[in-house]
C-alpha cells in the first residue's frame, strides 16, 4: 500500500486519520506543524501527504509550497474547515491535489486518497 504523511497540529485528527486509514493497510506517518511535515516529507517521500491549513510553526499552504520544491509532483490532500474559501484556493494555487472539509466522514478521506492514489 502507500506511504502517507499526515500533518495536523491537533492530536487527535491525526490519531483519528490514523485509524481511517490504518484498515486500508497504508503506512503512516505523522506531523504536529508544517516545518515537521517538510521534515518527515524529505525523510520518508511519501506516496500522499493529507495536510491541515491552519498550523502553527509553518501553515500547510507554505508547507505545500516548499513539499512541492522538492517534489513537484507531490500529491496532496488539504483539510480544513469549512468557511475558508479563500485559504482552500490558495492552498490549490500552491499545489494542492485535493481537499477535505472538516468535518469529514471516514469514507469521505478514503474516498479521496484512493481517488490521488489512482493518479500515481
Amino acid at each position: 500500500m502507500a506511504k502517507i504523511l499526515i500533518a495536523d497540529d491537533a492530536l487527535f485528527v491525526r490519531k483519528n486519520m490514523v485509524r481511517i486509514l490504518t484498515s486500508s493497510g497504508h503506512e503512516l506517518f505523522e506531523a504536529g506543524n508544517g516545518e515537521q511535515a517538510i521534515e518527515v516529507y524529505k525523510e520518508q517521500l511519501p506516496d500522499l501527504v493529507i495536510m491541515n491549513i491552519v498550523m502553527p510553526v509553518l501553515d500547510g499552504i507554505s508547507a505545500v509550497r516548499e513539499i512541492r520544491k522538492i517534489n513537484s509532483e507531490a500529491k496532496i490532500i488539504m483539510c480544513s474547515a469549512m468557511g475558508q474559501q479563500k485559504k482552500i484556493a490558495a492552498a490549490i494555487q500552491a499545489g494542492a491535489t485535493d481537499f477535505i472539509a472538516k468535518p469529514y466522514k471516514d469514507a469521505q478521506v478514503l474516498d479521496a486518497v484512493n481517488n490521488i492514489l489512482k493518479l500515481t
